[in-house]
């Protein structure tokens, strides 16, 4: 009767570790799984960005482009 009292009960704590320690777990991998879809966000976010900074770009340097053309036909006349 005893063994069988000392089982249940070492059973019993075992159970409620199990319990504490995985809804720690939980939590942590909770927190993680915030972390990484912030991240994602910004990057996504990023990635947007990016095609526009592209484009802003080209049109940037095609305008160096032309007022260098513009101030080099100058100087030859």
């Amino acid at each position: 009767m005893e063994t069988i009292l000392a089982a249940v009960i070492t059973g019993g704590v075992t159970l409620i570790g199990v319990l504490i320690a995985n809804g720690k777990t939980q939590a942590v991998t909770e927190t993680k799984l915030e972390e990484l879809t912030r991240e994602v966000r910004l990057h996504n976010n990023f990635a947007q960005r990016v095609p526009v900074i592209e484009e802003q770009l080209k049109v940037a340097n095609h305008r160096i482009a032309d007022l260098e053309e513009h101030e080099y036909e100058r100087e030859r006349n």
